[in-house]
């Protein structure tokens, strides 16, 4: 993970708060787990143990995921009025073939969440909503051939 990543404010701020927690109370969690586990005696044949000190490799490997992250994260605020969508944005689009609405949330790509809802600016759809307003219609190329939609409606924290 040598390049930028780019996070909404909202995200950079969820991840330093996961850290934190990460850090402190599930650290100590997991510390008391391997103490309980050691109490049972013979350390090669006890599953507790070895589960505990298991939890704390992946505890460990998030947090040094996390630390990197930040550290090379760009938080990208929202332009002030411009009304395009942005990082940050709630967009509602229509897809043009079908009928169906759908509200999407553009995110970084680190905190995307396709199925929460929560696309990526670096995803085709994700890029292609970049900058568009109300009404404007998008052309998205796709795996699974080329989506039209039309942009219904732009929401984000500074509007």
């Amino acid at each position: 993970m040598s390049q930028e990543v780019i996070l909404s404010r909202e995200g950079f701020e969820k991840l330093t708060l996961e850290l934190k927690q990460l850090k402190g109370e599930e650290r100590s969690r997991i510390a008391a787990n391997i103490k309980e586990a050691k109490s049972h005696g013979d350390l090669r044949e006890n599953a507790m143990y070895h589960e505990a000190k298991l939890n704390q490799k992946r505890l460990e490997s998030r947090i040094a995921e996390l630390e990197k992250v930040l550290q090379i994260a760009r938080v990208m605020e929202a332009p002030s009025g411009d009304g395009g969508a942005h990082l940050g944005s709630k967009v509602t689009i229509k897809d043009l073939e079908w009928g169906d609405k759908l509200t999407i949330e553009l995110v970084g790509a680190f905190e995307s969440d396709p199925l929460a809802d929560r696309i990526s600016v670096a995803s085709p759809l994700g890029s292609a909503l970049m900058g568009k307003r109300a009404g404007d219609k998008v052309q998205v190329v796709t795996p699974n051939g080329t989506q039209n939609y039309e942009v219904i409606e732009v929401t984000g924290p500074d509007r």
